[in-house]
């Protein structure tokens, strides 16, 4: 039997292909684990809003001290729950407002939801802390509107808010990416123009 150069190569292909999956398997594993222990904590404009994952009690009160956090809004829901009862506890102790606006990371925000959570951000006492479960999807979105609707940056830093630094992962494939089509949908409505 005469081996060809494409069967002696197979082999080390894949290989190769199975130790590139596994490195890129240990880079996202090791980088959520990194988000998940810095509470993925991010300004979104310094002063006035800021963003992460679901913080614990004493993260709220750290997060209180250091820069005077007036209002949680809170994008998970869980009413009820024992995380969200003892953030809401928290919250009270240390005299911040506290608001829901459940939302999923899977499911595209109407206009109309998008168009309340912008006014719940701009009318909320600042600086505010917004929060989800590991601050990258909803979170993310959150910002980017907060930015474009509030702050009125550009296009480009906004949806800046969405991306992979944060935890979020843009790529069609992601069910996640509702975010990213909620805020292509809404560029219009935000005076980006046609999308």
């Amino acid at each position: 039997m005469t081996t060809t150069f494409a069967s002696r190569l197979f082999p080390r292909s894949r290989k190769a292909a199975v130790l590139l999956l596994t490195m890129l398997l240990a880079t996202v594993g090791g980088y959520a684990l990194y988000l998940k222990t810095t509470t993925n904590f991010h300004a979104v404009v310094a002063g006035e809003v800021y963003r992460s994952s679901q913080p614990s009690p004493q993260a709220i009160a750290d997060f209180s001290k250091r820069y005077g956090i007036k209002t949680i809004i809170n994008l998970r829901g869980g009413i009820n729950s024992p995380v969200w009862n003892a953030e809401v506890e928290q919250a009270r102790t240390l005299g911040i407002e506290h608001i829901d606006f459940p939302m999923s990371a899977y499911r595209e925000l109407s206009p109309e939801q998008a168009t309340e959570l912008i006014q719940v951000m701009k009318e909320a006492p600042k600086p505010l802390l917004i929060h989800c479960l590991s601050g990258a999807d909803r979170t993310g979105l959150a910002s980017a509107l907060y930015l474009a609707a509030v702050s009125k940056t550009n296009e480009k830093v906004a949806e800046g808010q969405m991306s992979i630094l944060y935890g979020h992962i843009s790529l069609p494939i992601s069910r996640a990416f509702a975010m990213d089509r909620t805020f292509e949908k809404l560029e219009p409505l935000l005076g980006f123009g046609e999308s």
